[in-house]
């Protein structure tokens, strides 16, 4: 149907610019309507989509975050592209030429483009750092001297929360390297430092005994991947013979892993300490 022949024939239109006003108002509404009806199908086929690949995945934790952050970034394109073309169409009906704005904009592009070169490199390295697998939202990485929980990636940014809780936005351009801590395993390195008079037999004896039954343990036992790796004596400080041994577990186990192994190691060399004097003690007494 003709809108404006339609317009023109209600009797209270008679005036041709209030006509070309509501008409041109009706055609925008329309336009925006649109746009938001294709912002919902974008978002509901990404949806979907998102949920057949989850489903496909099954329980693949790695593959599930990998799925969740492109459907994000996915997203971000359809809500810009659809944004741009509408407001276009915008500005079309407004009767603002779109070609002299183009011409203008590469004009002014050209003369921008210099301060906007790292604008440039942000959308370029985050293209890369998701076809290359590099970040995903729910990783643990460090990059750029910042260490934390991702909560969003986007080509413009990585967006991530510290232990203390402190939110850090890093542009793609200032990234160089990526540390991700939640691929396919990592190993839980531990360290106990003890005085030179301490019996680092008696200890290393101690620390195999707790990783075994660390790895034991109905709670903790089934995030350690293989059985704790003693290294022994690994460097001797001005003040303390340093002891490692280093357990594979699953990603993001690890901090969690060294702690309980630090606090049961304490409690059982201290346990076994007083069991050797004592025994001690009583072996004089008997002499």
């Amino acid at each position: 149907m003709d809108l404006h022949k339609y317009l023109s024939g209600l009797p209270f239109l008679h005036n041709k610019e209030w006509l070309q006003l509501l008409e041109t108002s009706i055609r925008i509404v329309l336009i925006l309507v649109v746009a938001r009806i294709l912002l919902s199908i974008s978002a509901r086929a990404i949806g979907i989509m998102q949920h057949h690949l989850e489903h496909r995945a099954g329980n693949d934790a790695e593959t599930i975050k990998r799925i969740e952050t492109l459907g994000q970034v996915f997203g971000y394109i359809a809500t810009v592209t659809i944004g741009v073309i509408a407001g276009m169409e915008v500005m079309h009906q407004l009767g603002i030429s779109i070609a002299p704005v183009l011409a203008t904009a590469g004009v002014v592009g050209v003369a921008v483009g210099f301060g906007a070169q790292s604008l440039i490199k942000d959308y370029f390295n985050g293209f890369f750092l998701l076809l290359e697998n590099q970040v995903r939202q729910g990783d643990v990485i460090e990059a750029a001297g910042k260490g934390g929980l991702v909560e969003e990636v986007t080509l413009r940014h990585i967006k991530m929360r510290d232990y203390d809780g402190n939110v850090h936005t890093i542009p793609n351009s200032v990234i160089t390297t990526v540390t991700n801590f939640s691929r396919g395993f990592a190993y839980s390195v531990i360290d106990i430092g003890l005085a030179y008079a301490e019996d680092v037999d008696l200890a290393m004896e101690v620390m195999r005994e707790v990783g075994t039954e660390l790895r034991k343990d109905p709670h903790l036992g089934p995030k350690i991947i293989d059985d704790m790796e003693m290294a022994g004596v690994d460097k001797l400080d001005t003040a303390n013979v340093v002891l490692r041994c280093r357990f594979k577990v699953l990603p993001l186990e690890q901090w969690d892993i060294r702690r309980e192994y630090l606090l049961r190691f304490k409690k059982a060399y201290d346990l076994r300490k007083a069991e050797v004097a004592a025994e001690k003690s009583a072996e004089e007494k008997a002499a």
